[in-house]
């Protein structure tokens, strides 16, 4: 292993890093402790994006699946939880698109200028998890990634394999769904 290789390892937690490597080795413990880790974050991303929770469940078996297959693989280790949610967007959409529940938005990028983005901290997460349902989802996708899970906008075009342009895109057009909703909702 290189010394660069040692120094970015050095950045996940050590408990972390050494389960990932032991369960690229073959260690069945350590891959269980590894899945236990992420099943909280997982699942409640994928039930963000389908919606239901016995569907979020069984996308999670799958997605662990998957990672069991193909963690030897894995260059980077770093790299795991960023991987780990593309396996589950990926899964999570491939669903979506089953049940024709999928739907494709496209902006024109012009149009981005002229909507202003809410700061991070307008949005609560406890709003975000009432009204995020609502949106299409690829903007959910962006949307619960960047705002619940705290990547920032270049790993999220990563995680979900597409430009980090279009991700500005559905992050723009989550946020002005989301205005909509709140403008048009009545106050109390």
């Amino acid at each position: 292993m290189e010394p660069r290789d040692v120094a970015k390892l050095a950045n996940l937690p050590k408990q972390e890093m050494r389960w990932l490597l032991r369960a690229q080795a073959g260690d069945r413990e350590a891959l269980d402790a590894l899945l236990r880790l992420v099943q909280e974050p997982l699942y409640r991303y994928i039930l963000s994006l389908v919606g239901s929770r016995a569907l979020a469940e069984d996308i999670l078996q799958e997605v662990f699946l998957l990672i069991y297959r193909k963690l030897p693989w894995l260059r980077d280790p770093e790299l795991f939880r960023p991987w780990a949610y593309r396996i589950a967007s990926r899964e999570a959409f491939k669903h979506l698109k089953r049940e024709r529940r999928w739907v494709e938005q496209s902006v024109d990028e012009t149009v981005l200028a002229d909507w202003p983005v809410l700061p991070r901290d307008a949005l609560t997460a406890e709003m975000l998890e009432q009204q995020v349902a609502q949106i299409a989802p690829a903007s959910r996708a962006v949307i619960v990634l960047h705002y619940l899970h705290d990547l920032p906008l270049g790993e999220i075009a990563d995680v979900l394999g597409i430009a980090l342009g279009t991700v500005k895109s559905r992050l723009a057009y989550g946020l002005a769904s989301l205005r909509k909703q709140l403008t048009t909702k009545p106050s109390s």
